[in-house]
């Protein structure tokens, strides 16, 4: 006979697994690697600084 099995644990982790899996779909579908992130932070940074720039002060 085989070892009981427990539906509560069994349902969990089959919902983390499509979750997990859907998350993947997601990432590779929306998500931006490294580099595109980092030229966008740049290119945010420089026009901050060149609105900063052109402050007048008062």
């Amino acid at each position: 006979m085989t070892t009981p099995l427990n539906m509560n644990k069994a349902r969990k982790e089959r919902n983390r697994a499509s979750r997990r899996a859907r998350a993947d779909e997601n990432a590779v579908q929306f998500g931006q690697t490294k580099a595109q992130k980092e030229l966008l932070k740049a290119k945010a940074q420089k026009i901050s600084e060149n609105l900063d720039a052109k402050k007048r002060e008062t």
